[in-house]
């Protein structure tokens, strides 16, 4: 399980170096202006991910090893389809309303926009099946070919091509989409059998049932995330959604131990029945997620405003302040994802999408008031103010479903024989 683990964080330093990569491209080529627009398109790619994920996304995990992945495919592909049809439609109706479109989609990128959504969401298909099948390597192996090509392109977009605005870094999404997608259904394609089919109703039913509750605590987090983003394009400059989007970057990178061990934990409890051994492991898990999270909080916390400002621009000094405002948060956030993925995995995922909600109540009063009044500061403390209060939420959800204690949460002796025997497995297995 270790060696899953592992694997998942190895691949997601390597997605936080070449990120790193992709920022420094961009801020210091492109500017913050346009590097606001770029991450802009991302976040609309994600709003817009929330629609199709209702029967192709993360609930596929679940379904996977319990329905017959012909039948999946079929229903998550026709969903692709139905959903992406809307969305060109409802681009078109917000076209006659030019002033407020542009301030959700940049002028000039709807369509690759909706070329992204369609693209991300047959590799995000392939995606949760190989984490669904606990085939976590080749999960990662995948994830990282899209983010080598991603970076790649985007070198080429700007030093052969000579492309010097946002651009550059929109297409090498697509590049690393496509490569992703194409690679990754070669593999998955593999592994559909030739057993027949469930009933399709039957079964888009049932993942609606499942992933219309995922999905609603998705959009409602996704909102929780990002409409920082859409008050400062409406209340600050360009510069400042650059600002913010890298110092965001950095944090949302912070938390990659608790994406890689929550990953796991997802795949791993969708295939367990123990109910005892679930509450265990998903405690040593958030023992784990929250340790390392701080210790990465901790080192970045001591980096001087000068590293930032070589590793962009002079434009972005800010950077190191947003980062601490948002530190709470992306401490919380890491526990909370430990969280939500117990729920998702034991079948209750109502619960992630009632803490959601508890966060919208805090971010909606807190974006309103704060980033009117401080710009980027004040959404930098809004992102930490949402995240405490959905943790707490799951925190005392977690505690009424499972019984657990407070002071069970506290590292003991037995957490570190745990991780050493653990960790030895892993060497001891090559």
């Amino acid at each position: 399980m270790f060696k899953k683990i592992l694997g998942t964080g190895m691949t997601r330093v390597m997605n936080l170096l070449i990120g790193f990569t992709t920022m420094m491209l961009g801020t210091k080529i492109l500017g913050p202006a346009e590097w606001g627009i770029g991450f802009t398109v991302l976040t609309d790619v994600t709003f817009l991910l929330v629609g199709v994920e209702f029967l192709a996304g993360s609930g596929l995990v679940y379904f996977t090893p319990r329905k017959k992945l012909s039948t999946l495919m079929a229903v998550s592909y026709a969903w692709i389809g139905m959903v992406m049809l809307l969305y060109i439609l409802l681009f078109m109706g917000l076209s006659h309303f030019p002033t407020t479109f542009d301030h959700i989609v940049p002028r000039g990128y709807e369509g690759i926009t909706l070329l992204l959504t369609l693209v991300y969401s047959f590799h995000n298909f392939n995606l949760n099946v190989f984490l669904g099948k606990e085939k976590v390597g080749t999960y990662n192996w995948v994830f990282l070919l899209q983010i080598f090509v991603q970076v790649c392109s985007m070198m080429l977009f700007i030093f052969v091509f000579d492309i010097r605005d946002a651009h550059a870094f929109v297409y090498s999404l697509l590049c690393g989409y496509i490569t992703a997608f194409s690679v990754g259904f070669i593999l998955m394609i593999r592994m559909v059998g030739h057993d027949g089919y469930d009933p399709f109703f039957l079964t888009a039913k049932e993942m609606l049932r499942y992933g219309y509750v995922i999905q609603l605590s998705n959009l409602v987090t996704t909102l929780n995330r990002r409409m920082s983003i859409y008050l400062l394009r409406q209340h600050c400059t360009k510069e400042s959604v650059g600002v913010y989007g890298a110092a965001t970057q950095i944090g949302e990178g912070v938390k990659v131990f608790g994406t890689s061990i929550s990953m796991v934990q997802f795949s791993k409890l969708s295939n367990m029945d123990d109910q005892d051994e679930i509450v265990k492991l998903t405690i040593k898990f958030l023992k784990i997620t929250v340790v390392l999270t701080f210790l990465a909080l901790l080192a970045v916390a001591c980096l001087p405003v000068s590293f930032f400002e070589w590793l962009f621009t002079e434009e972005f000094s800010q950077v190191k302040e947003i980062i601490l405002l948002m530190s709470p948060g992306v401490l919380f956030l890491s526990a909370q994802m430990i969280f939500a993925h117990y729920f998702s995995g034991t079948g209750v995922p109502k619960y992630n999408l009632y803490g959601s909600l508890v966060g919208l109540a805090v971010t909606v009063p807190c974006t309103f008031i704060m980033i009117p009044l401080w710009g980027i500061v004040g959404a930098a403390i809004s992102f930490s103010c949402t995240y405490t209060a959905i943790m707490l939420y799951q925190w005392f959800k977690f505690r009424k479903i499972t019984g657990v204690k407070a002071k069970e949460l506290l590292l003991t002796k037995e957490d570190w024989i745990w991780c050493k025997a653990e960790f030895l497995a892993i060497f001891a297995k090559k």
